[in-house]
C-alpha cells in the first residue's frame, strides 16, 4: 500500500516543480566614479567644499582616516580626467588632476 502511495504522489510532486526559472539579466556596469575625502586629524568630521573641472562645487563630508572602509560618504562623478580643488574656510586643501575608472574609489587623502 505503501509502495503504490509513494508512485502515485512522487508524479505529482514532480509535476507541480517548475523546471525552468526566469534568468535574471545584469546589464553594464554603471557609468560612474566615486570619490571619498579622508584625514587623519584636523579636518576629519568637516565639510570641504569641492569643485571639479572649474563646474558648481559642492559641500563634502571628510571621514577620519580609520573609518574610512566601513564609512563614508561617496560621492559620485563622471570618469575620465578631472581637475579637483577642494577648500574649507577659504584655505585651499587640494588641488590635482585625476584619472578615475568606471566604479573605482578615489581616495582624496587631505592633512
Amino acid at each position: 500500500m505503501k509502495k503504490l502511495l509513494y508512485l502515485l504522489t512522487l508524479p505529482l510532486i514532480l509535476l507541480s516543480c517548475k523546471a525552468n526559472f526566469p534568468v535574471a539579466q545584469e546589464s553594464g556596469k554603471e557609468d560612474m566614479a566615486y570619490l571619498l575625502f579622508i584625514s587623519s586629524s584636523q579636518y576629519a568630521g568637516k565639510n570641504v567644499q569641492v569643485t571639479i573641472d572649474e563646474g558648481q562645487p559642492f559641500i563634502a563630508r571628510v571621514v577620519k582616516a580609520k573609518k574610512s572602509n566601513r564609512r563614508g560618504t561617496q560621492y559620485g562623478i563622471a570618469p575620465g580626467s578631472r581637475t579637483l580643488t577642494v577648500s574649507c574656510d577659504g584655505k585651499q586643501l587640494y588641488e590635482k588632476k585625476i584619472f578615475v575608472s568606471t566604479q573605482e574609489v578615489k581616495q582624496i587623502i587631505l592633512p
